[in-house]
């Protein structure tokens, strides 16, 4: 007799976690249903973005219609200046060295011959205003940004001087690495 009150009472035991488990898969499914329709609500009553307007110098947009320039701009040539350039900086009594990969970016095929034919100055240009930042400045994006600006006019003005426009859009460090 005792042995029928625990056959029975097992029996009980393994029904009472079946319904949980099943509760439990049911509750998992609810959950995710009810995830999955809100993320579609949302993304079904999201506005698409509108596109983003080019600014001139004065902060007005540009309207394609109204654009002063006639000609098109053509495909970007990025020119790598080989070897990379390596500059020596005194920083607290100690040596530290800056090793740049600099590329630059035109969209004229007349520009990239007049950089190979003043590499000469335009290297000096770039190591002398390479060596003569300060190494701790150096250190952070707001004087990496500012030094890869104030580079780009430097080169952009002897490009003006040397072909009669500054021709150069971007100087780029590919690979800037400072010990």
């Amino acid at each position: 007799m005792a042995d029928d009150t625990e056959e029975n009472n097992d029996e009980n035991a393994g029904g009472g976690k079946k319904k949980l488990i099943i509760f439990i898969v049911i509750g998992i499914v609810l959950i995710g249903l009810t995830i999955g329709g809100t993320l579609l609500a949302v993304k079904m009553l999201t506005p698409e973005p509108e596109p983003v307007a080019e600014l001139d110098e004065d902060g007005n947009p540009i309207n394609a219609e109204d654009s002063d320039d006639s000609e098109e701009k053509g495909p970007a040539i990025y020119y790598p200046l080989k070897p990379p350039i390596i500059v020596n900086f005194q920083a607290r009594g100690r040596q530290r060295f800056m090793q740049a990969e600099v590329t630059l970016m035109t969209r004229e095929d007349d520009v990239v011959e007049a950089i190979e034919m003043h590499m000469p100055m335009i290297r000096n240009t770039l190591v002398l205003k390479f060596g003569g930042q300060d190494y701790e400045e150096m250190q952070t994006e707001e004087g990496r940004e500012l030094l890869r600006h104030e580079s780009l006019k430097d080169l952009q003005a002897i490009m003006e001087k040397e072909l009669g426009k500054s021709g150069i859009e971007k100087l780029l460090f590919t690979n800037l690495v400072m010990q």
